[in-house]
């Protein structure tokens, strides 16, 4: 009973918190919530920031740019600790250090201050990988991709909520007679507490694997006796052009979802004149479609996966990023609220079941290095949302300008995508099967 119950799982009950496969689940995808929480808290704060600082446009998209660069060498980082030191220490470290610029950033009183503490807040985007990690570790490779989906949606979730929840909170503070330069600097220190208290949970409760954590699991841990006995070094994980290719596509999606993030309720607040919090009721329900959209990519993958193999996993995650792109172009061409909101839904949609088909793919590219290479595809994705930010910093471009470029852009690589075979990863998932099996 015991072996089974050590095994990686074989079918999510998203209802079920037995086990600490299922335990672990949860914890990990609130977790990655209260980490974007942090992440993007100050994204719909910006109109009190910017008067507040008097800040510029190109000082804002630097400031866009600052909030995903660090994320890029953050998760290369955190990718190799997971296949090393374990994703129970790794997320409990970056919890604790991460919630201190997110609680301090009240304390920028200038534009490079600020722009500091942004960049080091840019560090809790690695929380990404650790999820994505942790969640491959749970769950056999028939509904890796499933899971993947579901605790990356529901935490990207949080991404949409702040974008609300943060406006409300400073709304709040200033009802206490706060003036709004204040109120902006103690909204933060809410997902900063919320990050400290999430540092305590996991570690307490989560194990690195089902057998147990990597310091005290024995020669026979499921699914890890061969990562720990026969390293993949970075260079032989990443010579893969398929490595090269899933960070190119999530460059195009979450690299993109990011700086919609950041720019969403900025975007709606000087286009539609509208207040903070209406500004951030509609960039959340961007974010708000990660409830069941990333989760969709994720199964709608799997489901392609069980019947064309990773050839049509490939060909399918192709497809959303070119409906994506067009998406996208829409949004940008959008001349009244009603038919921007309609083409953000759309893009959404294509964008969230993107991410969900990419990290279907990821953990079968080498089973030996799962964490390295998700290191290399989410970085890929903060490399995107980096590129896309120098757009919005031009003084020379509007952002209807710049989503058109961008639209344009996620559309060519999803037509390029059409060419790469990811069918050899059949032969690694076989392999893991049987491992898993062993």
């Amino acid at each position: 009973m015991n072996a089974i119950l050590n095994k990686p799982l074989e079918k999510l009950n998203v209802l079920s918190f037995k086990g600490i496969q299922m335990r672990t689940f949860h914890i990990t995808w609130l977790t990655f919530f209260v980490c974007f929480f942090g992440w993007f808290g100050l994204a719909p704060l910006m109109p009190a920031i910017r008067a507040d600082l008097g800040l510029t446009k190109p000082q804002i998209g630097n400031i866009i740019i600052a909030a995903v660069s660090a994320t890029i060498f953050a998760r290369l980082i955190v990718g190799k600790l997971c296949d090393t030191w374990g994703p129970r220490k790794t997320y409990t470290a970056l919890l604790l250090l991460g919630s201190l610029p997110v609680m301090f950033v009240g304390l920028a009183h200038d534009y490079t201050t600020f722009l500091l503490f942004r960049l080091a807040i840019g560090t809790i985007g690695a929380s990404f990988v650790i999820t994505q990690f942790h969640t491959s570790m749970m769950f056999a490779p028939k509904i890796k991709g499933t899971a993947n989906a579901v605790a990356g949606g529901w935490g990207n979730l949080g991404g949409g909520i702040t974008q609300l929840a943060m406006p409300l909170i400073m709304a709040m503070i200033v009802g206490f007679g706060y003036t709004k330069p204040e109120a902006w600097r103690l909204a933060m220190i809410f997902p900063g507490v919320l990050m400290l208290i999430m540092a305590f949970v996991y570690y307490r409760f989560t194990k690195d694997t089902p057998n147990g954590n990597f310091r005290n699991a024995g020669p026979d841990e499921i699914g890890y006796s061969t990562v720990k006995t026969e390293k993949v070094s970075f260079g032989k994980a990443v010579s893969d052009i398929r490595v090269w290719a899933l960070a190119l596509a999530y460059g195009c999606c979450f690299g993109m979802e990011i700086t919609f993030d950041g720019v969403a309720a900025l975007y709606f607040f000087d286009n539609f004149k509208m207040a903070e919090t209406e500004a951030g009721f509609w960039a959340m329900l961007f974010g708000g479609m990660n409830i069941f959209a990333r989760a969709l990519g994720g199964i709608v993958a799997d489901k392609v996966g069980n019947k064309y193999g990773m050839r049509g996993k490939g060909i399918l995650l192709a497809g959303m990023l070119v409906l994506e792109g067009v998406g996208i172009t829409l949004f940008a061409q959008a001349g009244n609220l009603p038919m921007a909101i309609m083409a953000m839904i759309t893009f959404a949609l294509f964008l969230k079941m993107s991410n969900g088909s990419t990290y279907a793919i990821v953990p079968f590219v080498n089973p030996k290095a799962v964490g390295v290479i998700s290191g290399v595809v989410g970085a890929g994705g903060n490399v995107g949302g980096m590129l896309m930010g120098f757009l919005f910093k031009s003084q020379s471009i509007t952002y209807g300008q710049a989503f058109m470029y961008i639209g344009g852009i996620v559309a060519v690589v999803g037509l390029l995508l059409f060419m790469v075979n990811f069918g050899k990863a059949t032969v690694l998932e076989s392999t893991e099967s049987t491992m898993q099996t062993a």
